[in-house]
């Protein structure tokens, strides 16, 4: 790792400050020190009249960010009482809001993977920049857990079905898809990004981009968006699998079976969190409910079963439970939205009208 082992460089160059996430060798996945780090700086430099924008960047070939650290909420649930995850989402959600009310260009860079918590520091800036080697997936109901970090509001508002089928799969997409899906704002080709970072600390934001910006690829699941809507708009992830397979489309058919060897709670919690993240309507209210959720998470099995069969021993084999669709019932849903009462997370101020 360079700079000294820090998690987090921060610096200015110019007249832009420069976040660079630093954790190569975990794809700089996202720590409590580095999540802390980052708000600090933001909360400095909003203030700050000789820094007129702000870049994120990351550190190493592979990516801008992974995603949070996983294994240490794995050890917290398996181990300990979820105390530290929940501080960690608290500090983590309370970044993904003030990123998305920046009061000065919030540049995010978003090449190569760039997944969970990593959608949560990028797709809600004002200048959101993918290249050919992004690939931005919410692959949480993998690991039996649910969008986070903002991410059930981002796909809310996507085209059609489209987020509910992101949501649901966890599917990665690449530039072209994030532009149609409302994930990301530029296409840079990624031999130009050296140069469009440098160019920001001469230039404005608007003048760097027009100076680097270049037609984005299609969007590969616009051949797909009939089935898509169709099969998503159902009211149960039972019937969705359903009309999946009932589609004549082989991917639709792939698409259910992917859905198949997900976390049966995690699909339908997902469902009902990302139709209810649309009534909401604000980030600060759907992360409210995002936290309600991640907090309910840390009690069931499938979050520690689902991150060790992904990431601890890498066997791929979760054994889920409840093992199918028909034995989650609506109770065990709801009960992950209950309030939290004195630990609600606290963007908005509480509801008295009721």
């Amino acid at each position: 790792m360079t700079g000294g082992e820090e998690p987090v460089l921060l610096h200015t160059t110019g007249r832009v400050a420069h976040i660079m996430l630093n954790r190569p060798r975990a794809i700089n996945a996202l720590n409590h020190v580095m999540v802390r780090r980052i708000g600090d700086a933001l909360a400095a430099w909003a203030d700050d009249p000789a820094v007129e924008a702000v870049v994120l960047t990351g550190a190493g070939e592979r990516g801008l960010c992974a995603g949070g650290d996983i294994r240490a909420v794995h050890d917290d649930a398996r181990d300990g009482d979820g105390a530290a995850s929940a501080a960690f989402w608290r500090d983590e959600y309370h970044l993904n809001a003030r990123i998305a009310r920046y009061p000065k260009p919030y540049v995010a860079v978003m090449d190569g993977i760039v997944m969970g918590g990593g959608v949560g520091v990028s797709a809600h800036g004002s200048v959101r920049v993918v290249t050919e080697r992004s690939r931005i997936a919410m692959p949480e109901t993998g690991i039996g857990f649910v969008p986070d970090v903002g991410g059930t509001h981002l796909l809310a508002l996507a085209p059609g079905e489209l987020g509910t089928h992101l949501a649901l799969t966890g599917a990665p997409i690449g530039a072209g898809d994030a532009l149609w899906c409302g994930l990301a704002d530029h296409y840079v080709p990624s031999a130009s990004l050296g140069q469009f970072v440098g160019d920001l600390t001469e230039l404005s934001v608007r003048e760097a981009l027009d100076r680097h910006v270049r037609p984005s690829p299609e969007a590969e699941l616009a051949g797909h968006r009939e089935w898509i809507d169709s099969c998503y708009a159902a009211d149960t992830v039972e019937e969705i699998v359903h009309r999946l397979l009932d589609q004549g489309d082989p991917a639709a058919k792939e698409t259910a079976q992917t859905l198949l060897s997900k976390s049966p709670t995690a699909l339908k919690v997902t469902l009902a969190a990302v139709r209810r993240a649309r009534r909401l309507g604000t980030l600060e209210r759907v992360l409210e409910q995002e936290y309600r959720v991640s907090c309910a998470a840390l009690t069931t099995p499938d979050l520690v079963e689902g991150i060790r069969a992904q990431v601890i021993d890498k066997d791929r084999a979760p054994r889920w439970s409840p093992t199918t669709l028909a034995e989650v019932t609506d109770a065990d849903v709801e009960r992950f939205f209950e309030p939290l009462g004195e630990r609600e997370l606290g963007l908005t101020a509480p509801d008295t009208t009721a």
